[in-house]
């Protein structure tokens, strides 16, 4: 049963049209309910990190709305309840574990004594002490995902978005971060994930919303595609929706820039 009758994230007419004239999202509305798991699917130029990226009021959309927790998504009330762990790691080189997470807690508002509280409880749940002085260039790429994690979940944020959180680790910590964001929905906490590990979306996801060149095209829970699109697997469900929408669309439409691109012309 979902927390509230508000939803977590609610996207209406949203639209991104970048200065070269790429169009990333084509008036694409969204509805993610409170305390829901939902996943977004979608290649790599389908319009994921240009959604998130106006969700966290990082981009300036072209028109449109986004709204978190019924709350527009650029005021500081949103804001505050939103966490994000970024697909490409994006730690301050001089920064060790602990002023990472303690620095990031004084953004979002947090006294120093309680940020350095929660840093010590997050450094605690995410193997992280034995690393606390180390500057996050010297950190393995494992480590680098436990803290983006522990930063984005710092400040105890109602809507938590993953952006391919379990990308380039190991099938050990891919579980073991798994098990954790279980935990986390349990409690209550809504969580938006991105992934390309299809196996990840079955087993993790509530909801399931396929996206291509801007669009949703499906959205059902992982069963109910299946059983739409007449598919075994969600790969095949995968295939005859996004597949299909981006091969027809070839021709007619300019793609998106990928995640480097978009970040560059941001």
């Amino acid at each position: 049963m979902h927390a509230s009758s508000t939803p977590a994230l609610e996207l209406r007419g949203l639209t991104k049209r970048y200065d070269d004239g790429t169009l990333a999202l084509d008036g694409l509305d969204l509805e993610v309910p409170a305390g829901s798991f939902f996943g977004l699917l979608g290649p790599n130029g389908a319009g994921k990190t240009t959604l998130i990226s106006a969700v966290c009021n990082l981009i300036r959309i072209t028109e449109g709305e986004a709204l978190v927790f019924g709350q527009p998504s650029y005021c500081l009330e949103a804001r505050r309840q939103i966490g994000i762990s970024e697909q490409e790691p994006n730690l301050d080189r001089f920064l060790t574990v602990r002023e990472t997470l303690v620095y990031h807690g004084g953004y979002y508002g947090m006294e120093k004594a309680e940020a350095e509280e929660r840093a010590e409880q997050m450094m605690g749940v995410f193997d992280l002490r034995g690393k606390r002085d180390v500057r996050a260039p010297k950190l393995s790429g494992g480590m680098k995902r436990r803290l983006l994690l522990a930063r984005a979940l710092l400040h105890e944020p109602r809507l938590v978005i993953l952006d391919e959180p379990t990308a380039g680790v190991d099938v050990e910590l891919r579980h073991e971060l798994w098990r954790y964001i279980r935990r986390l929905h349990e409690q209550g906490t809504t969580i938006l994930l991105t992934t390309h590990y299809l196996e990840e979306a079955e087993a993790l996801c509530e909801e399931i919303a396929l996206i291509g060149r801007g669009e949703i095209v499906a959205r059902d829970t992982a069963a109910g595609l299946k059983e739409r699109y007449e598919a075994d697997t969600l790969e095949q469900v995968y295939l005859k929706t996004v597949a299909n929408h981006l091969f027809a669309d070839d021709e007619a439409e300019p793609r998106e820039p990928t995640e480097t691109e978009g970040a560059e012309a941001v």
